[in-house]
């Protein structure tokens, strides 16, 4: 199957089957930030000008929405409801959308019409490749599977300048799974590929992978001394072992 990350999007093309796949739209995240004091207008509209785009770049037939589709939990406020049945009924129109439920999703299947198709938080097989959102273990199946694509982290680099400056910039994970503990999981399991796709909303933050432990069970897996960074430009960063804050100057 042929799997690459669209350049400078957080976006999964698998362009033998006209699919796509983006992770983390945290519809409503707005609300809880102007909470907390600050203005920022909604990335709604903005992120589904850049599905559309993407939709009509690449002939896309089905869009696989890797989870957090909405933002607050564990009810939605009247605007993210708005957002979000909109949001879906207008993807609708040109693509088939599909939806693995993270674990801001508990409620989505009232934001959505039956043509969106809902599947099992427990994820899914697509040919020899399985996805789901990574807050849960999968299902058995999925251990089997050449690659297992997941999202939740909401996977950044931190770097810093020489006068100290911070700023974190999103990126991809690739790594193979740790032996020892996929087979704690699936005993007949021998070899797992894991992709973790950074947040399609840009107001999500993430965890600085360079720093901070990795979220979630399914991201445990991970035998990072292994497991490479790439920016969304396609850059090469390395292994995840090899960058730490103190080597990360820009």
């Amino acid at each position: 199957m042929n799997i690459q990350p669209v350049p400078n999007e957080p976006a999964l093309l698998l362009s033998d089957l006209h699919t796509l796949i983006v992770a983390d739209l945290h519809i409503g995240i707005e609300q809880e930030l102007r909470e907390a004091g600050a203005s920022i207008p909604s990335q709604t509209r903005t992120m589904e000008a850049r599905l559309h785009r993407l939709i009509d770049s690449y002939k896309i037939q089905d869009l696989y929405l890797l989870g957090d589709v909405k933002h607050n939990i564990p009810t939605a406020t009247n605007q993210e409801r708005t957002d979000v049945k909109f949001f879906l009924e207008r993807l609708t129109k040109k693509t088939t959308v599909h939806i693995l439920p993270g674990n801001h999703d508990g409620t989505i299947e009232r934001l959505t019409t039956p043509i969106v198709q809902i599947h099992p938080s427990s994820g899914i097989v697509l040919g020899d490749l399985g996805m789901l959102h990574g807050h849960r273990w999968p299902s058995l199946p999925l251990f089997f599977c050449h690659q297992l694509v997941i999202a939740h982290t909401h996977p950044t680099i931190l770097f810093t300048d020489r006068l100290g400056y911070k700023s974190y910039e999103p990126c991809w994970l690739r790594g193979p799974s740790d032996t020892e503990k996929l087979k704690e999981k699936a005993p007949e399991a021998t070899s797992l590929q894991l992709i973790i796709v950074p947040a399609f909303n840009p107001l999500c933050g993430g965890i600085a992978v360079n720093k901070e432990p990795l979220l979630g069970p399914v991201a445990s897996l991970l035998d990072l001394d292994q497991t490479d960074v790439y920016l969304l430009d396609g850059t090469a960063l390395g292994r995840v072992k090899d960058l730490t804050d103190s080597n990360n100057l820009i």
